[in-house]
Formats: structure tokens, sequence, C-alpha cells
């Protein structure tokens, strides 16, 4: 009998196009609609494709001002022919914008004739956050570790196939990452998950990342902001790079999920830190801690951190409060508050 009033209740529901997870009934007329895009084109060896209209470009053979050393200052790879080469001894680079959830598109192309074998052959990488990389290396006809070679999740998953093209040849690789969650002290809630695509391959199946990669150890996850730059590795080889691109994707609880972050240099923030007064009353009190700026007032928001959407704007994601900063040559001269949209403020620096 319970069966029965069980299976006609599930009925009822079917006919009456409910859903249990939505608030929309089946095939709901008045439920909102996807936004339009332009897909992307693919590329061809000879032809570089085109990002999808909402897509980020972070490189379009143009040069790389949207990249900078790991330090903040200017990234030292070469720009030639539409791409970009690492050099040995410049270092690793970085976006100048942090991501967090994303869908990313990039290309590469291991040098040829090669030279070395195992990991000294067309070896670099492509790290989300920083932290989390997937390998690039020329493994095509060419053996070392099994979670070493191209595609592998460094450290901790080979890939389900090689799927590599011969040296010379540009490949690609279409990444979907999920960053990992941690609540307010720090512990993890949620770990990174990676799907790779390379070359139109599965080789990574939602993966779960066991912490950030590294070489012959284990690195346990450690809370970090919920966006960080993107980086590219010199591991001393001259791997080429173009046509790369990134989707911010929707993370649910996170506001301002597609909010630019620019993440700047210790050096460069330096410039921001002071005193700023303003005329009649009011003080913004402006110092650094871990790589960011944070912003307290008397009397009100105090020690909130501030996110760069430019050189001169930045934004708090806690409290509605934007800061535009006025330079005067190379250095800030004034600061402008806008307090929930209120109006503009403008604060004088002091010291």
């Amino acid at each position: 009998m319970a069966l029965a009033v069980i299976l006609f209740f599930s009925l009822a529901q079917y006919a009456m196009g409910a859903d249990n997870n939505s608030v929309w009934k089946i095939h709901d007329w008045s439920r909102p609609r996807p936004a339009v895009i332009t897909p992307p084109t693919p590329s061809t060896p000879q032809q570089v494709g085109l990002a999808p209209s909402d897509a980020v470009v972070l490189f379009d053979g143009s040069g790389l001002s949207n990249w900078r050393a790991m330090d903040g200052g200017p990234a030292k790879w070469i720009v030639k022919d539409g791409y970009m080469e690492s050099v040995k001894g410049a270092g690793y680079i970085r976006t100048l914008r942090g991501f967090g959830d994303c869908q990313l598109h990039i290309e590469f192309m291991t040098p040829t004739p090669p030279h070395g074998s195992s990991q000294g052959r067309g070896n670099s990488g492509v790290f989300l956050m920083g932290k989390y990389e997937v390998q690039v290396l020329d493994s095509y006809d060419n053996i070392t570790y099994a979670d070493g070679q191209c595609s592998a999740i460094y450290g901790q998953y080979p890939p389900q196939v090689n799927a590599c093209r011969k040296p010379g040849e540009w490949q690609t690789y279409d990444i979907i990452f999920k960053a990992p969650r941690f609540d307010e002290n720090g512990d993890l809630l949620q770990p990174a998950r990676i799907t790779v695509l390379q070359n139109g391959v599965l080789t990574q199946d939602n993966v779960e990342i066991k912490g950030p990669t590294a070489w012959c150890s284990r690195v346990p996850y450690s809370k970090h902001p919920q966006k960080l730059p993107l980086a590219l590795q010199d591991h001393g080889n001259p791997v080429r790079y173009r046509n790369i691109w990134v989707r911010e994707l929707p993370a649910k609880g996170a506001p301002d999920a597609y909010r630019k972050e620019l993440i700047f240099g210790a050096k460069e923030l330096q410039k921001y830190v002071g005193v700023y007064k303003r005329k009649g009353g009011g003080q913004i009190t402006i110092k650094m801690k871990d790589n960011m700026l944070f912003a307290s007032h008397p009397g009100g928001a105090s020690g909130h951190p501030l996110y760069a959407e430019s050189q001169n704007r930045f934004y708090s994601k806690f409290v509605d409060l934007e800061y535009e900063f006025t330079f005067t040559g190379d250095q800030v001269g004034s600061v402008k508050l806008n307090v929930a949209h209120a109006g503009w403020q403008e604060y004088k620096r002091v010291k």
C-alpha cells in the first residue's frame, strides 16, 4: 500500500512538471535563457584560432602586457611571430590577473629538433593558481616517469593516454579547473579538481588534486585566496606558447566571481601603503600583509583586504567600498573613497 502511494505521488509530480532541485517547471518558458556568445574557432598549424567572445585573452601574440615575472616585475620571455618562448634563466611568468574556477585554453610547441631525454626534453608546465601543475613535456618517443610526462598532473596523476604530437608541432590543452575551497579557519572543505583534454583527447577526467604539485614530495593544502595568477614554467627549454585564453566559471557563493583581480608584486603594492586624511575629518590607513593591501577606517570597516581592478582602482569584496588612487609621478598622492556608491570623497596622503 505504501509503495502504491509513493508511486502515485511520484507520477503526479512528473505530470505537473515538478522539479525538486529547481523552482522552474520542466520546459518552463519563463525560465531565463543562457547568454549568447560567439564560440571559438580552432587553430591550424598555420593560423591561430579566435577565443570565444566571453573569454579573457591572455596572449594573442602581440606582447606580454598580461604577464609578469613571479615577483611582479617585467616578464623576460621572448615574443616573436605570434608566439612567446621561455628563456633559460628568465624564470617562471605569471598572469597579472588572478583566476579561480575557469576554463583554460593554451597551445604549446616543444623544440625541434629535440634535445635531451626524459625530463630534460621540452620541459615546461601550466600552473593553475600558480600551484597545481599540468605538465608540459616532449613525450613523443621520449620515456620518463608516468606522473611526469606530458598532460600529467605533476607527481600525482599520469595521463590516461599519451596524446602527444611530434616536437615542432602545435599542441593544445583545454583545461577545466575547479579551485579548492577552505573555511574561515583555513581547513580544506573541498579539494581542487582538474579535467584536461590534450589535442582533443581526454587525458585527465575530473581528478581530485591532493595538494600543490611538487617534485618528489607531497605538499599539503594551505588556505589561499579564491583567485590567484596562472603561471608558466621556465625549465631551461625553449618551449613556445600561443593563443592563451580563459573563461571564468560561476562559483556558488563567491561574490564578484567575474570581477577582475590583478595581482601586483610587493614592490608595486608598497606604493599605496600610508595614511590618508580627508578635509573636515576622516582617515584611511592602508597597510600590507601577505602581499595584499588592507584598509582600515576608525569607527568603520576595519582591516578589509583590497582587490585591484586596475593600477588606480581597488575594491573590497566584503564591504561596499571602492577606492580610486591618484598618482603624482610614480607616487600615490591621494585616494578617493566611494561608500556604497553614495559618492566619492577625497583623502590626501599625509605619510
